[in-house]
C-alpha cells in the first residue's frame, strides 16, 4: 500500500486542490477505511465559501467531507484483523471517552472531541481515512456504499427526533433539504402520529412525501394547517421567519428543537416562550445513531436513494460545491478513488 494518497485539500475560500498526502496510520484501536463514497454535506459548502463555520476557522489545508462509507484495509493495535475487509459506514468522531461528557453517554458534546472535516482534523474527500474502530459500523452486502454514506445525515434526523417525544405526536418540520427531508422520515418510524414539512421549493416537499412526511406544504401555507398545534417543532432551515413560524405553530408545553445553520443570531419571542413553557432545544451531531441509521436503510424502512441528485469524483468537487445550493440539488455523491 502506497505511503501516499490523493485528497481535496481546501486551502482558501473557493480553493480546492488535489494533491498527494501522506495516508493515515491507524492509531492503536484505529482501523484506515478506503473510502468509497462520500456525501456532500452543506457544512462542507459552508467551509468552502467562508473557510469557517462559526469559530471553527480553516488555518491550514484541510480535507473536508464527513458522510462516507467504505472498506476496511487495515487495522491498529488491539483491533481484530478479521476487521479487514468489511464493509462500513463511518461516524466521523473520535472522543476522549474520559471526560464527564463521555462517561455519560453524550460524547457529541466531549470536550476534546475531534470530528471529521471541523478543522483542524482531516475529513473523508480523500483515499484513506483512519478512525476509531467502535465508529467504523458495518454494513450488509446488500447496502451499497452510497446508501451507507447516507446513514450520517438520517442519523442527525434520528438525534433529533430523540431530543423529543416525537411518538403519537404531531410533528412540524422546517426545510425540505437533506436533514428535513430525512428527519420526517426519521419521525415517522419513530411514530410520529402527523408529520408536516414546509419548503418553499415543490420538488423539495415532493421528496419529503415520497419520504415519510404526511404533508408537505408552502410556509405561507402553514396556517391552513397548524390546528390545534403541533407538540414537536425541527428546525432543519435556520431561516429566522420559519423559526418564528415553527415557535407560533406549538402547543402550550411543546418541544423546538434547532437544528439548521443559519444565523448566529436571531430575534425571539422571549414572552411566546415563557406565557406558552415552550422547550428549546439544541442539536449537535449525534451520539449511537448508526446501528439504527443502518437497520432502517436496510429494511427499506428508509429509502435514501431518491435523494441523490449526482455522483462526481474528487476533480468535480468544486463544482459540486457550487450546485449545492441549485433548487434542484439534494444530495451530490462523491467517489474519491476516482
Amino acid at each position: 500500500m502506497s505511503a501516499t494518497m490523493r485528497a481535496s485539500l481546501l486551502v482558501a475560500p473557493e480553493d480546492l486542490q488535489i494533491r498527494d498526502v501522506p495516508r493515515p496510520e491507524p492509531r492503536p484501536g484505529d482501523v484506515l477505511v478506503r473510502i468509497e463514497q462520500v456525501g456532500l454535506c452543506g457544512s462542507d459548502v459552508h467551509f468552502f465559501h467562508h473557510g469557517r463555520v462559526g469559530d471553527l476557522v480553516v488555518a491550514e489545508p484541510l480535507i473536508l467531507g464527513h458522510e462516507a462509507a467504505g472498506v476496511i484495509t487495515a487495522v491498529g493495535q488491539g483491533v481484530a484483523p478479521e476487521r479487514v475487509g468489511e464493509r462500513v459506514a463511518i461516524e466521523p468522531q473520535r472522543h476522549c471517552r474520559e471526560c464527564s461528557y463521555c462517561l455519560d453517554g453524550r460524547y457529541n458534546l466531549c470536550e476534546q472531541m475531534e470530528f471529521a472535516s471541523a478543522p483542524p482534523v482531516h475529513g473523508a474527500f480523500a483515499e484513506y481515512m483512519a478512525l476509531p474502530s467502535m465508529f467504523a459500523h458495518p454494513i450488509p452486502e446488500a447496502m451499497t456504499f452510497e446508501q451507507g454514506a447516507l446513514a450520517e445525515p438520517l442519523s442527525v434526523g434520528l438525534a433529533a427526533v430523540r431530543k423529543v417525544p416525537a411518538t403519537e405526536n404531531r410533528v412540524l418540520i422546517a426545510g425540505g433539504g437533506p436533514i428535513g427531508v430525512l428527519t420526517a422520515a426519521a419521525a415517522r418510524a419513530h411514530g410520529a402520529r402527523e408529520v408536516v414539512l414546509t419548503d418553499p421549493i415543490g420538488g423539495r416537499r415532493e421528496l419529503a412525501l415520497a419520504l415519510g412526511a404526511s404533508c408537505a406544504v408552502a410556509p405561507e401555507e402553514l396556517a391552513d394547517h397548524v390546528g390545534r398545534g403541533f407538540e414537536v417543532f425541527i428546525d432543519t432551515s435556520g431561516a429566522p421567519p420559519a423559526i418564528e413560524a415553527g415557535l407560533r405553530a406549538l402547543r402550550p408545553g411543546g418541544d423546538a428543537v434547532l437544528l439548521g445553520m443559519g444565523h448566529d443570531r436571531i430575534d425571539l419571542d422571549l414572552f411566546r416562550v415563557q406565557s406558552h413553557e415552550l422547550h428549546l432545544h439544541g442539536l449537535f451531531r449525534y451520539t449511537r445513531t448508526w446501528p439504527t441509521a443502518i437497520d432502517l436503510i436496510a429494511r427499506g424502512v428508509v429509502d435514501v436513494d431518491p435523494l441523490i441528485s449526482d455522483r462526481t469524483g474528487l476533480a468535480g468537487l468544486t463544482e459540486a460545491m457550487r450546485r449545492n445550493g441549485d433548487p434542484e440539488v439534494m444530495k451530490i455523491l462523491v467517489n474519491p478513488q476516482r
